[in-house]
């Protein structure tokens, strides 16, 4: 299993999205947090899952219908890169 590396981009992002869902429904924050983490460790188990990327060396992984976790695979890690809305534009 590769181990898990969080830019400080993917991080912040993650954060955001989890305070903005917070702040209307707690529960909902909960769900989207446990998609996020749960998609990501399946990416740590099996890291092609993910469909290849709009940017050379990256996979795009969609964790729900309106979020996208953008990572790379390293010989040792993922690599998570940003986690985006599905509206927004990338790259």
């Amino acid at each position: 299993m590769l181990k898990l590396i969080w830019k400080a981009e993917a991080e912040h992002q993650f954060n955001d999205i989890v305070g903005y869902i917070e702040a209307l429904s707690p529960d909902g924050a909960k769900r989207i947090t446990r998609l996020i983490l749960d998609g990501l460790n399946r990416a740590r188990n099996f890291p092609h899952i993910g469909r290849p990327g709009r940017v050379a060396g990256t996979r795009e992984l969609i964790v729900h219908p309106n979020y996208i976790v953008i990572y790379r695979i390293t010989p040792d890690a993922i690599d998570v890169l940003r986690i985006l809305h599905a509206r927004q534009l990338y790259p």
